[in-house]
């Protein structure tokens, strides 16, 4: 993608990988991370990538880094059932989705719900608890802010960072 202009840096490629199983659920958490993105950024390059279900997100994001995207959301709802399915799955995901940013250097953020009920899921995708894919988008973006220095402090002039943060942007080298 081309500078906007010469003043202005790209916007960071972004990846959003969200499962379709839960999808009244997901949908809303991937509503939220890109309106996080546009309000922090503006237009840019965010790709959505869907996985049929929690489990295949981390191969998905390993996918997303290789190709290129500089931060990876992962979006996901798993609640609780009769069994203890859904800590089996949690945990493998939580892993393999840290096991892509060590291997690959890029950071992937955790947006999968781990609920008891339907309930808890539709109140943190936009409800009373606010929306987990929104936080989850903040927070790859405060991450490529803080790794990327002047660059991403541009964006929106570091709008929504805590000044510790935006004080170290402001003294960062250029990478």
């Amino acid at each position: 993608m081309a500078k906007r202009n010469d003043r202005e840096p790209e916007p960071p490629r972004v990846a959003v990988v969200v499962s379709r199983y839960n999808a009244t659920v997901t949908e809303r958490l991937l509503d939220g991370a890109l309106t996080a993105y546009a309000d922090r950024v503006g237009v840019g390059a965010v790709d959505v990538i869907t996985a049929p279900g929690a489990f295949e997100l981390p191969a998905l994001c390993l996918g997303a880094a290789r190709e290129g995207a500089e931060a990876v959301v992962a979006l996901g709802c798993l609640i609780k059932g009769e069994t203890m399915h859904d800590r089996v799955i949690a945990d493998a995901v939580a892993q393999g989705l840290i096991n892509v940013t060590i291997v690959t250097g890029v950071p992937v953020t955790f947006g999968v719900l781990t609920v008891n009920s339907a309930a808890q899921a539709m109140s943190r995708s936009g409800g009373k608890e606010g929306n987990k894919g929104a936080d989850a988008m903040n927070a790859a973006l405060d991450v490529l802010q803080v790794s990327n220095g002047e660059r991403a402090a541009s964006w929106a002039g570091g709008a929504g960072l805590p000044s510790p943060v935006k004080d170290k942007l402001k003294r960062s080298p250029r990478r």
